[in-house]
């Protein structure tokens, strides 16, 4: 029976156990043999091959397919087939089976076919795009894929590149949503994304390879919307982001990018509201897988950006007049968002960056990130980075600008602080609260974190504090009487 009139007669996908497994056999034999003598035409070649993929959709009773003699067959047939649609018919397939079967991977790899992957991964197809960069994506998962081969005789990087560079220009502001109509159009960026974070990560000793990515990945970075309908780091968006993770963006080339002359703020501020509706957006657990890199992209570019750059990243996420009119990291503000994650113990990670980020906008000065966060926030960073703790957390400071006294432990200004209105303690009770306060102080001491004298103590050295007696209270029921 003929592969073409099996086609026509057996309910794709319908067929299960051994039947399945007869069919799958000689749908991968007749393939295997058409590379030798070319027995079927095209039509007979891509009917097989489509309905090797459907059936391969489910790798129960698909076996010859994930074999040494399938992988090889959907190999030849997806890089040295004349017919374009041919090769992405077996370039399903195969990306198919090196998704559901992680040790057919390997098996791809041994044939030395990534040359010829990279060389299709530069045709100006998203399709292509999409297939090749899906492929080859997973060829650097438990492989020995040699990717510093793949860059320097391959030009991996200039395939990815280029393809970056069509996305870039396609889009713009009026042309966003007719290229989301186009769903191979961002699929096909996706991969692409996908494969650059992958390939740079892994082969960090390449990375100034793909230097000219950047330019690509500003533009698409700052010509995306920001959806109205998913979170707002969803892809592309977030894909984009993860993609510069690893490029180096303290050359000059990078700085031209993201600091361009007509607009040398435009970049940071698509970042910081990026940001800024991202920590509205996602709960705390979710906060160091989605916004960690867009926090780690915001650190690096403050970093090594001018001064005006400088100075906005500063104006919007520090805290400022509005946000001390209570304790900082009350509010909702962004600021105050920020501050709050700062203690998060679901993102330890966004944790980091963003106290590294507050103390490098303080000029990495101790008293400066004290009066710019409070010493509450402050504390435990200076405390892990072996940081000495400034004087100036001993009393208010004054505020830059309005010349107010900020509390510098809180952050607050102290003009509109509030006490809850309680009565007096007793005797008793300051007594008990002093008991309280210097096994608490006994307890700092010995963790380290602070090496101040306990006050208790020193108040009783000084002569402050005065121990009641044994009978203290019963005189005060006699005085009363």
């Amino acid at each position: 029976m003929s592969v073409a009139y099996r086609l026509q007669t057996a309910p794709q996908g319908s067929l299960t156990g051994s039947a399945k497994f007869d069919v799958v056999t000689k749908l991968v034999d007749k393939l295997s043999e058409d590379l030798e003598s070319a027995s079927l035409s095209t039509q007979q070649r891509d009917a097989a091959l489509e309905e090797l993929k459907i059936h391969g959709r489910d790798p129960r009773n698909s076996d010859p397919i994930f074999t040494k003699k399938g992988i090889e067959t959907l190999t030849r047939h997806a890089f040295n087939e004349p017919s374009s649609a041919t090769s992405r018919n077996a370039l399903r397939v195969l990306c198919n089976a090196l998704l559901l079967k992680p040790e057919t991977r390997q098996l791809f790899v041994s044939l030395g076919q990534e040359g010829k992957a990279c060389s299709q991964l530069r045709n100006d197809s998203r399709d292509d795009e999409f297939l090749v960069a899906r492929l080859l994506l997973l060829t650097t998962y438990g492989t020995n894929t040699n990717l510093v081969k793949l860059v320097d005789e391959h030009h991996l990087g200039d395939g990815i590149i280029e393809n970056l560079s069509r996305h870039a220009s396609r889009i713009s502001e009026t042309t966003v949503s007719k290229a989301r109509a186009d769903p191979m159009e961002e699929m096909a960026l996706l991969e692409t994304l996908k494969l650059l974070f992958n390939v740079t990560k892994l082969c960090p000793e390449r990375v100034d390879s793909f230097t000219p990515a950047i330019s690509p990945l500003v533009t698409l970075l700052c010509k995306l919307n920001i959806s109205s309908t998913r979170t707002p780091l969803d892809p592309p968006l977030g894909s984009v982001i993860n993609a510069l993770m690893n490029l180096n963006l303290d050359g000059e080339d990078a700085k031209a990018s993201l600091y361009p002359k007509s607009e040398p703020t435009s970049v940071a501020e698509k970042l910081v509201n990026l940001l800024d509706i991202a920590t509205k957006s996602y709960p705390d657990s979710d906060i160091d897988l989605s916004v960690s890199p867009l926090a780690c992209i915001i650190a690096s570019i403050y970093e090594h950006a001018p001064e005006s750059t400088r100075q906005l990243f500063q104006s919007k996420l520090l805290p400022a007049e509005e946000d001390r009119q209570s304790v900082l990291g009350k509010g909702d503000t962004l600021p105050a968002r920020l501050l709050r994650n700062s203690t998060n113990a679901l993102a330890p990670r966004f944790r980091e960056v963003i106290l590294a980020l507050f103390f490098d906008m303080s000029d990495k000065d101790a008293s400066k990130f004290v009066k710019n966060v409070g010493y509450g926030y402050a504390s435990g960073f200076l405390h892990q980075n072996n940081i000495p703790m400034p004087d100036s957390v001993k009393e208010a400071q004054t505020a830059e600008g309005s010349g107010r006294l900020v509390n510098p432990i809180t952050g607050q200004f102290i003009d509109v602080e509030k006490f809850a209105d309680m009565p007096e303690m007793t005797d008793e009770e300051k007594e008990r609260e002093a008991e309280r306060l210097f096994v608490l102080f006994e307890r700092l001491k010995k963790t380290g974190i602070i090496s101040v004298q306990n006050p208790v103590e020193q108040a009783v050295q000084e002569g402050r504090f005065e121990e009641l007696a044994d009978d203290y209270e019963e005189d005060v029921a006699k005085n009363v009487d």
